[in-house]
Parts: structure tokens; sequence; C-alpha cells
């Protein structure tokens, strides 16, 4: 063997440590460079690697990161015993390519121009109690209509009509059709996979995955039925570019309520009636007078509790099984997730971590402020923004 491969081996290697740096440089300092990779090259990715993983029934992701646990627990044996060089560089060079990709199908795409200064006219600003309440009661209406429309079994639970196959199959269809309205949502969307170790994504209180390694849309398969068809959107609008988790919600929304379905309408209504809620539940303690005002001079929408129950995130019955043959417990999963996630979020910049998630709501309110034909629904035009 030649004496000069090592040296190459570690050339190449400091050279792509070098790429990867520079590219998180670019990234923080020109949302520009960001919105040409995006736009350009990113859909590189998804369009060739995305159709070769997608060819598989399984989720790919998810046995990169059983994978990768093992290679990292080798690693760690192998580092105590200090006696397996060979394996500790070919670890090392996994890790380069783990940060590679983070960095390719992650990390640059949280400095991309927003989805609100893109689409909807700028960045959205402060909202009224009024403007809350309009949207909220809007959603609300229409959830409780949507609740009659859909079938149930004989536990009061719905029923999609088809397999999983073909939600998966109107999930890409939809999105589709969003991207003749917003162009960095067209293109090739490969089919969305359920996760084997759905169970555990439910001790996470989590319903669906972008693993940016496979470039893949997993979803919960345990999750109640009417959070799916929203799921599989959110997690499709990843692999365009949109990687932040409000976008990914609004995005989500848009692509149920425009469908034909009703149960792709009711789950895209469902997925933001908790987030407004939240926001008015928070409204009413900081300012309980103005909200009563409020209320009284627009009305305010009752949910019918049959809606509050399909809210649900899975049955008393799933959870009881979860619940009896889970190894770890729920709450500490949950809690480590949740760190998890807060601690990813502002590594890539977003300061308030999951909270951010309900910044979704300023989205709605924003778009339905900027569309004269929606804003047919409500009684007065007062949507402004500062």
């Amino acid at each position: 063997m030649s004496p000069k491969r090592p040296k190459r081996s570690v050339t190449l290697y400091i050279g792509i440590v070098i790429l990867t740096v520079l590219l998180n440089l670019l990234a923080w300092s020109s949302t520009a460079f960001c919105d040409v990779y995006v736009t350009y090259v990113f859909p590189l990715w998804v369009n060739t690697y995305g159709r070769l993983t997608g060819l598989f029934p399984f989720s790919v992701g998810e046995w990169m990161l059983l994978l990768g646990f093992v290679l990292t627990v080798l690693a760690v044996f192998a580092a105590l015993l200090a006696a397996v060089r060979a394996y500790l560089r070919f670890f090392a060079w996994v890790i380069l390519c783990v940060c590679l990709i983070m960095t390719l199908n992650c990390s640059m795409l949280y400095h991309v121009t927003p989805f609100a200064e893109q689409y909807l006219g700028g960045e959205s600003g402060e909202y009224s109690l009024e403007e809350l309440l309009q949207v909220r009661n809007f959603v609300a209406a229409q959830c409780n209509r949507l609740s009659g429309e859909v079938a149930r079994d004989e536990r009061g639970y719905v029923v999609y009509p088809g397999d999983e196959a073909a939600m998966q199959n109107m999930a890409r269809q939809e999105m589709g059709r969003l991207g003749e309205d917003y162009g960095r949502l067209s293109g090739y969307y490969p089919r969305p996979k359920p996760l084997f170790f759905s169970d555990f994504m439910c001790q996470q209180n989590m319903l669906g995955w972008y693993f940016p390694f496979s470039l893949e849309a997993n979803y919960n398969r345990v999750a109640y039925v009417m959070n799916r068809p929203a799921s599989m959107c959110h997690e499709l609008a990843h692999l365009k570019g949109f990687i932040y988790e409000d976008e990914a919600n609004f995005i989500a929304y848009l692509a149920c309520i425009q469908s034909d379905d009703i149960y792709f309408q009711y789950s895209g209504y469902l997925s933001v009636l908790g987030y407004l809620e939240r926001d008015l539940q928070k409204a009413a303690a900081q300012d309980p007078e103005g909200l009563a005002q409020v209320c009284a001079a627009h009305g305010l929408e009752e949910i019918l509790d049959v809606v509050y129950e399909d809210d649900r995130f899975v049955t008393e019955e799933e959870w009881a099984r979860i619940e009896g043959k889970a190894l770890l417990d729920t709450e500490t999963v949950d809690e480590a997730t949740d760190v998890f996630l807060n601690t990813t979020l502002k590594a890539n910049g977003v300061s308030e971590g999951t909270v951010s998630y309900s910044h979704v709501v300023r989205l709605l309110l924003q778009y339905y402020g900027s569309d004269s034909d929606v804003l047919l629904i409500f009684s007065t035009k007062f949507l402004k923004f500062l």
C-alpha cells in the first residue's frame, strides 16, 4: 500500500471539515446564499437520493438512527480498549459525514427567507384580540361542521374511508397542488412513511420526523387518525426546505383545507385549533375585560365536545397498550425529547425553541388578513399588521 494514501485521506478529511465550517458561516451570514441553495441545490438531493430512499417500503432514516446508536456504542468500547484504531478512524469519518449532511439538509434551511416574507408580503407583527378571535371562531366553526360529516365507528372514533396508502397519496397530491400557488412547494414528493417505532414516538409526544440523512417524511402511525393527514403534509413541507415548525404547520394547514377530502380538511383545521385556543386563553389571562368586550361584540363560537375528543393525540386504548409495554418511563422520554428539540432549535438560531411552534397563529392571521377573498368570512376588515 502506498504510504501517501493515509496522507491523502487526512487532507480530504480536513478539506471536508473546512467546507462544512464555511457552509455554516455562509448560512449564518447570508440569507441570499441560502435562498439560492434551497432553490437550486437542495431539490437535487430530494429528486435523486430522496427518490432512492423512497423505493424502500420502510423508513430508511429510522434504521439509520438505530445503526448510528450501535456505531456510537462500539466507538466508546473501542476508545476504552484503545485497540481498534481503524474503527476509530472509520467512526471519525461517520461523524464528519453526519455534520456535513446536517449542514446541507437541515442547518442551512434555517437561514432562508421566511415563508411570510416570501409569500405573504412580509413578516407578521402584533395582532389584536379582535383578529385572534375572528380567526379562532372561523376555525372552530369549520371543526364543528366537519365533525358531523366524517364517518365514525361504534366507539365514536373517526374512521378514514381509505387505507394508509390512499392517505399518503392524497398528502402528496395536496402538497403538489399547493405548489401551484407557492413555487418552492412544487415538484416531486416522496411517499410519507409510517415509523416502525411509533409507540416510542408517542412517548416523545411526536407526530412525525423529518430525517435529513434519508430525506424522508415520516409520521407516527399510532397517532389518532385525525392527526395523520396534517402530519404527513407537515413532514413533506420540510422536504421543500421549510424547516421551521410553525411554517410547516401552516403549510400543512393550507394543503389540508384546500382538499376535496373532508378528512384532510378536518385534520387541517384541528391541527391549528389548539394553538388558537391557547393564545386566546393567554389573552383571557392578560386582559379578561378586553376579551369579554371583544366576545360581546363578535361572539364566541362554542366548540363541540366531539371536536375536543377528535383533537386527541392517541386513543385511550393505544395509550394503555403503549404504557403497558414501555421499557422507559413516558414522562422521562418526553422531557428528554423536549430538551433535545429546544437545544437543536436554539443552536440553529431559533431563540424561543419549541415555543416557536405556536407562531403558526401569526401566519394564520397574516394569511387571512392579506387575502381579500378569505376576508369575506369575517364581519369586518380590521386585520392590520405592524
